[in-house]
């Protein structure tokens, strides 16, 4: 860039992205604002947008954050949970894509999960990370857990809740390995973010389960706040963001609440993981998020890399080079593909809920 140029520092009320970079010398860089997709890397990106690339903002919702979205292939339908402000934890929403244009309407599991805040599908059913508790939940307690939903039956089962006798803080996101394990991060969101009514009583960590016996192992504890998680398609490598950009004071004599500190972690991590999928090694930063914080993380069918960031869409290749941004009108949360051929990128924020539709492929669950 010609000098002179700034970028403000961004803080939780104002996110000034790649975009907002005051470039009085090159005039062409105020393309950048009007432009839904930015190619920095003109081979590759340009294959994976396609000949026709679209981005098209389909809901306007409440200024809840949602998250947790799972696709249902069998059903055609896209689940999705709302967290507050303003409050929102319950109902859950459901998008069917069965109709030229899609409708929205709420969704409740009996018994129903309390602040969902990550999933995906496996062999059936939903799986969500309940990231908080409180004493009463339609008659019930439920503190943070993983839970299973059946959309056929809409019932759902807390499969875990506990680690030997401590609540989990916040079980932010999760993938299901073939084997069944499932494997999920456990920032302490949770606390200050006020879902949750009980302070952290464990550090946090990434966790991996195995329902089949009950055993659970903590596979990585050296982020700041654990926050996605993803599988590449090989079933080799594991990625996990650190998001400890955006924390909070856990003391029980301060107030609660988030602040965003541009300086901390909002970083991209890959592992390999072990032959026999129990175990990580060869821990890698990859990226460094451009914008606010890589919080929904998912890997497409050819491994390439996905993140949800600030306002838009990160695409990475394997090693972290960043190939193509989208551009959105709303914070981004997090993100599912669905569809027939699974190249529909439905992306769920704060406000919005929009798609893409281009070349990358999503992998099949």
């Amino acid at each position: 860039m010609p000098y002179p140029f700034v970028r403000a520092i961004s803080s939780l009320q104002n996110d000034y992205d790649f975009g907002a970079t005051s470039v009085p010398n090159d005039t062409s860089f105020l393309l950048v604002n009007q432009s839904d997709f930015l190619v920095f890397d003109r081979e590759r990106g340009l294959r994976l947008l396609g000949p026709n690339p679209s981005l098209t903002l389909v809901f306007n919702v409440t200024q809840s954050i949602h998250e947790a979205p799972v696709y249902v292939a069998s059903q055609n339908k896209l689940y999705l949970s709302q967290l507050p402000p303003p409050y929102g934890f319950l109902p859950q929403l459901v998008i069917d894509l069965n109709y030229d244009l899609p409708t929205i309407s709420e969704f409740l599991s009996d018994p129903p999960v309390y602040a969902a805040n990550g999933g995906t599908f496996h062999r059936g059913l939903i799986y969500w990370g309940a990231s908080g508790g409180v004493d009463d939940v339609g008659g019930m307690e439920q503190r943070v857990d993983l839970r299973t939903v059946d959309p056929a039956t809409n019932k759902s089962t807390t499969i875990l809740n506990n680690y030997f006798g401590n609540y989990f803080n916040n079980i932010d996101d999760l993938f299901v390995h073939p084997n069944g394990d499932v494997w999920f991060t456990d920032p302490d969101y949770g606390y200050f973010g006020n879902l949750t009514t009980t302070p952290p009583q464990l550090p946090s960590a990434t966790y991996r389960f195995r329902p089949s016996t009950g055993a659970v192992h903590l596979v990585e504890d050296t982020l700041s706040q654990p926050n996605g998680i993803a599988l590449s398609p090989s079933f080799r490598t594991v990625y996990i963001s650190d998001t400890g950009a955006l924390n909070g004071d856990i003391s029980l004599s301060s107030a609660r609440g988030i602040s965003y500190n541009q300086t901390g972690k909002r970083t991209i991590y890959a592992y390999d993981l072990s032959e026999d999928a129990s175990y990580l090694t060869k821990k890698r930063a990859i990226y460094l998020a451009q914008d606010y914080i890589p919080d929904g993380l998912k890997v497409a069918q050819n491994g390439y890399v996905v993140t949800a960031a600030g306002k838009g869409v990160d695409v990475l290749d394997e090693r972290g080079t960043l190939l193509v941004r989208v551009r959105t009108s709303f914070t981004v949360q997090n993100f599912a593909w669905a569809g027939r051929e699974m190249r529909t990128l439905w992306l769920t924020g704060t406000g919005a809920i929009g798609k893409v539709e281009w070349n990358l492929q999503g992998q099949v669950l």
